[in-house]
């Protein structure tokens, strides 16, 4: 069973001051014993070139902003899937939400994670 490790940037739907815009201590986590690593990074639009400094590790890749209320697109989200997809190899990538849907209403919710699906198959169409 392999060890993940969660980076979380506070709920997006309670917690609403200035939030930092990156994790400064990525080069830390490069050297421990976690095989997984999840990040946030849809809903503070994570600059996913921070994520080289986790070669090695698999990323679990939050790709729903949950502090937006509106449904994305499947083609929103399969978009930033590719852009994960330029820096982590597909063997390595695990596509999650963001953190904090358990304050999101469930039809919403369930529309989150079916954009996610949708995303996610449209990226695996266009690999083949």
């Amino acid at each position: 069973m392999p060890t993940a490790l969660h980076l979380c940037f506070g709920y997006a739907a309670v917690v609403r001051h200035q939030k930092p815009t990156g994790y400064s201590f990525l080069p830390q986590l490069a050297a421990t014993t976690a095989q997984q690593i999840s990040i946030e990074a849809a809903q503070p639009k994570l600059d996913l070139g921070v994520l080289a400094e986790l070669a090695g590790k698999t990323i679990i890749l939050g790709e729903i902003d949950l502090g937006d209320p509106a449904v994305e697109t499947a083609e929103q989200v399969a978009a930033r899937i590719r852009a994960g997809l330029e820096r982590v190899t597909p063997e390595r990538l695990i596509l999650a939400p963001d953190c904090g849907m358990k304050y999101l209403p469930r039809d919403t919710a369930f529309g989150k994670l079916r954009a996610l699906s949708d995303g996610a198959r449209a990226v695996r169409a266009r690999m083949g």
